[in-house]
């Protein structure tokens, strides 16, 4: 990793300007997408910040999610949609798609990958968290990838899971192992101090060692924003992500009002795609009563309603976390502890750095607590005025890692092409 690490690390690079050309640079991306939209939208955040800032770069994303069309993208990025497969409450997975087999789905997908792959032939290859990809499917690709002599990246969260879970769930396919065999780099999308996602794992030194961490992931507003909705000024706003597991906070906050009359700010509720029908119909009836709600199913520009927002009630999943850095919001959030305590972990630590409220789910679901934290929510201190303040750096260090990468690709393809002359 060298000289060029460590600047990132310390926060002290030495920046291209934007608009930079890296002439006929590819870089494939490659998001599974089996529940919510974080994956994918960390993903297009990173290819839209790589085409922005250099010319002559091409982002092709693979994608499983069932709603990347829903989702605009810039010229020179384009994703790939494969068949899509859902993980289960209970850890199993199925395709989205009825009647159809699940091995068969899994075989189909990892074919498309692998062929994409070979076709589109990258110069830099960025894996969104799954080191192997869903059931191991990247593997032929990753070795297909690495004897034509593409950069092979991992790209972390600043919190991947509890070390015991997550060590649970690379144990079995070697997984450790295998990031040490295929992986250049590491990147963690999050500051050093704030967490390591490795932490407490058995992981090999030398893995340690090709770790950057580049800050959390600025969020900015879409130039154009469709008003589908007259929206309340300064109200709060309730999301869940994705919505597929964000029922249960929804309910909470319309219990809170429910309870406290001294609650008449505004608030829009945004469901989420993924909430399950039968969920979304009840909220909707509990709601119709308490003119203070105003719900939206699902808006693909959120950025624009958070920074209208007076504050905003989460679950505390990676995007959410950065987009309440981004835009500055007073914000409460209630984690999902399971089946992974990511969320958890990640809330923590940022209420421990003032960064956020937090209540667990067991005491958000007392509608006397929530409702002294909603009212508590309005007079914190917003994230720029603590003492940790908003570490957003992590798009233009991702910047910076790829325009070294293509650089010394370059170099090396001159010197071959040099050598064969003479």
């Amino acid at each position: 990793m060298g000289q060029k690490a460590n600047a990132l690390i310390l926060g002290g690079p030495i920046k291209p300007m934007p608009g930079d050309r890296l002439p006929h640079a590819r870089v494939l991306m490659y998001s599974h997408d089996t529940f919510g939209l974080g994956h994918l939208r960390r993903c297009r955040a990173i290819a839209h910040a790589l085409v922005e800032r250099f010319k002559g770069v091409q982002v092709l994303i693979v994608s499983g999610s069932s709603i990347a069309g829903a989702f605009d993208f810039r010229t020179r990025v384009d994703f790939l949609k494969v068949p899509s497969v859902i993980k289960l409450m209970n850890g199993e997975y199925t395709p989205l798609a009825d009647h159809t087999d699940l091995q068969e789905t899994l075989d189909l997908r990892r074919s498309l990958i692998l062929n994409t792959a070979e076709s589109f032939q990258p110069d830099i290859f960025i894996v969104d968290k799954e080191p192997l990809g869903l059931r191991g499917e990247l593997e032929p690709t990753l070795r297909a990838l690495q004897a034509a002599g593409t950069t092979l990246v991992l790209g972390l969260r600043d919190v991947m899971d509890s070390p015991a879970l997550l060590a649970a769930e690379w144990a079995g396919p070697e997984v450790l192992r295998k990031m040490q065999e295929f992986y250049h780099q590491l990147w963690v999308y999050g500051p050093r101090d704030f967490y390591d996602p490795l932490q407490g794992l058995e992981a090999p030194r030398n893995l340690h060692e090709r770790l950057v961490w580049t800050g959390f992931l600025r969020r900015e507003i879409p130039v154009v924003v469709p008003h589908h909705i007259n929206l309340p000024e300064d109200a709060l706003l309730v999301t869940t992500g994705g919505g597929g597991d964000g029922a249960g906070l929804v309910r909470q906050v319309i219990e809170a009002y429910a309870f406290d009359p001294s609650l008449t700010a505004p608030v829009v509720l945004v469901l989420g795609p993924f909430m399950r029908a039968e969920d979304r119909d009840e909220i909707r009836r509990r709601a119709v009563d308490l003119p203070a709600f105003t719900l939206v199913d699902f808006d693909n520009r959120l950025e624009a309603i958070m920074q209208a927002a007076s504050g905003v009630v989460s679950m505390g999943g990676y995007n959410t976390f950065c987009e309440i850095l981004s835009f500055d919001k007073r914000a409460l959030i209630v984690p999902r502890t399971r089946p992974r305590q990511e969320q958890l972990i990640r809330a923590r630590r940022a209420a421990e750095l003032g960064l956020i409220d937090m209540l667990l789910p067991e005491q958000a679901a007392d509608p006397a607590l929530m409702a002294a934290a909603l009212r508590r929510l309005q007079g914190r201190p917003r994230p720029s005025e603590t003492f940790y303040g908003r570490p957003l750096d992590g798009l233009l260090a991702i910047g910076d890692l790829v325009h070294d990468i293509m650089v010394s690709r370059l170099a090396q393809r001159a010197s071959i092409t040099g050598d064969l002359r003479h």
